[in-house]
Formats: C-alpha cells, sequence, structure tokens
C-alpha cells in the first residue's frame, strides 16, 4: 500500500483508539462525579447524574441491538451468535462491543499489503455506526449533564475544580463529536471530497459558538425555575417531535424502532441542527435557528425579570453579552462554512436506494451503510445541475 493511503488508516485506528478510551474515562468521570455529590450530601444531584447515563446507556444500547439484527444478513461479515448479542446489549456493553470491533476491522486493513475492497468497507460500515452512536450518546448524556453542572455552579455561585474541567471537557466533546458525525458521513458521499484542516477547524467552531449560548441559557432557567425546566424541556420537545415526524423520517428498519429515532432527533434538536429529510435544508434550518433564538431570549428575559437574584449575578452579567458575541461569531461561521465549504453531489439512484448492490473485484457484494448513506444524502445537497432535473412524478419541474 502506498504510504499516505497507509498513514491516513492509522490516523483513523488511533483516533478509533481515542474516542474509545475516551468514552471510558467520561463513563469513569460521570461515576466519580455521582460519588462526589453523594459524599457531599447532595443526593438529587447524584440522582440525576446517574438517571441521565442510565437512560442514555439504555437507548445506546437500542439503538446498537436494533441495527445488529438487521446488519444479520450483510454477506461475508463476522455473525457473533444472537444470544451472545443479547446478553452483551443488556450489560450496556453493545456499544463498547462496536468500538473493539471496528479497532479490529481497522488494525486488519491496516496491516494488510493490498486490502481488499470488502476490508475497506466493512471497516467504513463499522464506524459510520460508531460515529453516529457516539453522536446520539453525546446528546442524550453529555449535554443534559453539562447543563446539569452549569445549573448547579450558578446556583451554588462557585465551582469545583472537577466541575469546571467537566465543563471544558465536555464543550469540546459535544464539538468534536459533531465533527467526527460529519467527516464520516463524508465518506458516504459519492466521491468523497476530504474535509481539509482548515474546513474542519471552522466546522468544530461554529457548532462550538453556537452551542455554548443554548446550553448557558438553558442551565441559568434550571438554576432560577428547577421545579420548571422539565416542563419547559417537555414542551419544546413535544413540538420538536411533531415536526420531525411530520417530515417522515425512515431511519430504522421498523415503526416501532423509528420512534426511537425521532424521540433522540427532537433531543438533539433541542440544543443543536440535525437534518432528518432530504431536499433543501436552508429553509428548515433557519425555521430551527430562529424558533431556538426565540427561546433562549424568553429564557434570557426570565433572569432579567426575575426579583431573585443568583449569587453568580454578577459573573452573569458578564457571561451573557459574551455568549451573544459567541453566537453571532459562530453563526457567521456556519453561513461561511455553507456557502463556501459545504459540497453538493451527484446522487445515483442505487447508491441509497438499493436498485443494486455493491460489488468487489472478487465478486462479493460489499457492505453499504444504507442509514448513514441515507443521512448524507438528506444533509448534502444535490449538484445544481442534477437538482434541476425533473423528479419522480415532474414534468419539466412542475409536480
Amino acid at each position: 500500500m502506498p504510504w499516505w493511503p497507509r498513514a491516513a488508516l492509522f490516523w483513523d485506528v488511533v483516533l478509533g483508539v481515542l474516542g474509545t478510551v475516551t468514552f471510558l474515562l467520561d463513563l469513569g468521570a460521570d461515576l466519580w462525579t455521582a460519588s462526589q455529590y453523594v459524599l457531599s450530601g447532595c443526593y438529587l444531584w447524584a440522582a440525576l447524574v446517574l438517571a441521565l447515563l442510565g437512560l442514555a446507556s439504555v437507548a445506546l444500547q437500542l439503538f446498537s441491538w436494533v441495527w445488529m439484527r438487521a446488519d444479520l444478513s450483510i454477506p461475508h461479515a463476522p455473525k457473533p451468535p444472537g444470544q451472545y448479542l443479547a446478553l452483551l446489549h443488556l450489560l450496556q456493553l453493545g456499544y463498547l462491543y462496536r468500538c473493539v470491533q471496528g479497532l479490529r476491522q481497522g488494525l486488519l486493513v491496516w496491516r494488510q499489503e493490498v486490502p481488499s475492497q470488502f476490508d475497506l468497507a466493512y471497516a467504513d460500515f463499522l464506524s459510520l455506526d460508531i460515529s453516529m452512536l457516539r453522536l446520539f450518546e453525546t446528546f442524550l448524556e453529555t449535554t443534559p449533564q453539562l447543563t446539569l453542572v452549569l445549573a448547579i455552579v450558578l446556583q451554588s455561585g462557585s465551582a469545583e475544580y472537577y466541575q469546571w474541567l467537566s465543563i471544558c471537557t465536555s464543550f469540546v466533546g459535544i464539538s468534536w463529536a459533531l465533527l467526527d458525525y460529519h467527516r464520516a458521513l463524508r465518506t458516504c458521499l459519492p466521491s468523497k471530497p476530504l474535509l481539509g484542516m482548515g474546513a474542519s477547524v471552522i466546522y468544530f467552531l461554529w457548532n462550538l459558538l453556537l452551542l455554548w449560548p443554548r446550553v448557558l441559557v438553558v442551565a441559568l432557567f434550571s438554576a432560577l425555575f428547577p421545579r420548571y425546566v422539565a416542563l419547559h424541556f417537555l414542551g419544546l420537545w413535544l413540538v420538536l417531535l411533531f415536526w420531525v415526524w411530520l417530515q417522515g423520517t425512515d431511519f430504522m428498519p421498523d415503526p416501532c424502532s423509528e420512534w426511537l429515532y425521532r424521540v433522540t432527533v427532537a433531543t438533539i434538536l433541542y440544543f443543536s441542527w440535525f437534518n432528518v429529510a432530504e431536499g433543501r435544508t436552508r429553509g428548515r434550518a433557519t425555521i430551527h435557528l430562529v424558533f431556538l433564538l426565540n427561546d433562549s431570549l424568553l429564557l434570557v428575559a426570565a433572569w432579567v425579570t426575575q426579583s431573585a437574584w443568583l449569587p453568580s449575578g454578577h459573573l452573569l452579567q458578564r457571561l451573557l453579552p459574551a455568549a451573544g458575541i459567541c453566537f453571532l461569531l459562530g453563526l457567521a461561521l456556519r453561513l461561511g462554512y455553507y456557502h463556501w465549504l459545504h459540497p453538493s453531489c451527484h446522487w445515483e439512484p442505487d447508491q441509497v436506494d438499493g436498485a443494486q448492490g455493491f460489488r468487489s473485484l472478487e465478486g462479493h457484494q460489499l457492505p453499504q451503510n444504507r442509514r448513514m448513506a441515507q443521512l448524507a444524502k438528506n444533509f448534502f445537497p444535490k449538484a445544481r445541475d442534477e437538482a434541476a432535473l425533473p423528479r419522480k412524478g415532474e414534468v419539466n419541474g412542475v409536480l
């Protein structure tokens, strides 16, 4: 194998190892934080940390189990016994098993002088699922826990060193998960355009700068009205869930598990943008951005009109203007990215719809992650010449 592809494969393996180690460290940090809350007598905070950790883990195992059951038909791929897989997911080890499986496949490909097309395709197949599960875990567990820690800090007016460390690492981890998911989607494109270092930095920064103000204002509302934050989340979440349902998602293999996906997407949309429907997304993204912005402004207004003064009130007088500046800067970077750096593609019907499977030179059908391929088709727009062609049911562009 030439030097450059081998180096790229080695870097992918290193990132996979780091991602797995980070997942284990984050799990250990959550358990340690909960134990510190118990020792300090804050049993409610400890229970909330453990509840978020448990709910996210159960959802993650359900996604992994449903996908593995649906993927058992992939030819020539390793097929562990069904009872073994069920036991792993029951013990909350399904995601970790996928990480180990992806690392083994990556090392197998890296060691080969001339990797087969099947091994390369199967390595991509596994890494795509791992990236998607990492994104789900980030917004189901890391982001709510980050909001909880910020609310505790704002309510108490002080922070321990482990809380500041948790806040900083969580913000970076969430932005990195979004970047990793975006890079994974690019591997599904027909031309597979690489995401350069400059574009990666811009994508990472605009997600970080837009996420920080949203998490801050939700944490502020949680510190002020701890009894009403659940109602606020539930109300917005139901609206977002209805919006996801109206877009007619078809991501999971059966209708029951599709609702699990919609529930998860609605949770992501509470904090950040996530596209689930094919077509031009500019209008939907604008509606979502305006919706979250208005909600965030209402949460800030609740703090301004509140008679009670938080111990961190003077700190908030500096944080909220800084959050506004971060939002404007992140919005500018986002607009610049989508205007100059977001690729458009020439999609072929059989690449997602499955008219015929991809085949290697040896004649074996290559595995294709159709879940992520469909999301990539939703996320990346069609090229202009292709978009101008009449769609099914249209004549000269008229329905």
